[in-house]
């Protein structure tokens, strides 16, 4: 298995495609132009209505608070972005914004840190969820106003019914690697201790399904929430997808008292508000009995520090 800078453009290009043909017979090619944001006319209407903001209110380049977007792929970012991006004071660098992204990996940090001086809007929000590993070192980039971080997680089977779909058996192909040794500098091995690595090895990967699979790459990657120490700072903000499409204007409302942002009920219109998954009847997949064990542990584990975050938003937006 090799890196994606190993691939050529034609192999990787061959790749994409083949993705979003299965992405398409699984979820319907009106899901694939809505994932995707592949509709020219949303894509034109958003560009003048920033040109608009920026004539009106721009800001002096230098001064934009950058929020790295973050968690694990097929959490439920691409909601987030969709309605931060249609307020005016955000620019948004999503994952195939070739200025700051090679092939949904961030490029070097000069690169990211020039873009986001340049920008002339309130807030830059990137998108970087393959080095979610490194938002403890992208909120420390030198030269950039003091920025915030939204961690986003989702329901372990949720997620894993949708990575699956979209990339097949890809978390447990790298999990594989990992164990083996043979993951090399890919950003799936980055920032991982030994306990970890043995955790994985423990699981054998090599006998999991690909719902396993993504599920303890589930683990892995949100245990680094916790082992960042991300929980214990004041810039760094976990939001549940769950409780967003539930709940999309008490969540927006506080993610905006977060980011201190002027809330609208625009930043949330493209919700329909739905029951949570259980209450929606979705089925738990047959995960490996040791993983979902792991997974159990590590939901309640979020749940409660999302929980703690609310409660302390509530309080702070009340006493406001």
């Amino acid at each position: 298995m090799t890196a994606d800078d190993e691939v050529s453009a034609l192999a990787y290009t061959a790749r994409r495609v083949r993705r979003h043909l299965r992405w398409a017979r699984t979820e319907g090619i009106g899901r694939l132009i809505e994932e995707d944001r592949l509709n020219p006319i949303d894509r034109i209407s958003t560009a003048v209505a920033k040109r608009r903001w920026r004539r009106r209110a721009g800001r002096t380049p230098g001064s934009a608070m950058p929020v790295y977007l973050v968690g694990l792929q097929r959490s439920g970012t691409n909601m987030l972005v969709r309605g931060l991006d249609a307020a005016g004071e955000v620019e948004v660098r999503n994952e195939n914004d070739a200025t700051v992204f090679h092939r949904f990996q961030l490029r070097p940090d000069p690169v990211l840190t020039a873009a986001i001086q340049r920008s002339r809007h309130a807030y830059v929000l990137v998108k970087p969820l393959c080095e979610s590993h490194r938002v403890d070192e992208l909120l420390a980039l030198p030269g950039l106003k003091p920025g915030r971080a939204l961690w986003v997680y989702r329901d372990v089977d949720d997620r894993a019914r949708s990575e699956v779909a979209k990339f097949g058996d890809a978390n447990l192909r790298a999990l594989r690697a990992i164990a083996d040794g043979s993951i090399g500098r890919r950003w799936q091995g980055q920032r991982l201790d030994a306990d970890t690595i043995e955790l994985i090895r423990a699981h054998d990967p090599q006998r999991l399904d690909p719902h396993s699979g993504a599920a303890l790459f589930w683990y892995v990657r949100n245990s680094l929430f916790f082992q960042l120490g991300l929980d214990r700072r004041a810039d760094v903000l976990l939001c549940r997808y769950d409780g967003l499409v539930a709940e999309p204007a008490a969540q927006l409302r506080r993610l905006c008292a977060f980011l201190d942002f002027p809330y609208h009920p625009r930043l949330h219109a493209h919700i329909a508000p739905r029951a949570s998954h259980d209450a929606a009847g979705h089925r738990r997949l047959p995960i490996d009995r040791g993983v979902r064990a792991r997974c159990d542990e590590l939901t309640d584990r979020l749940d409660r520090a999302a929980a703690d975050v609310r409660s302390e938003t509530t309080k702070a937006v009340d006493s406001g």
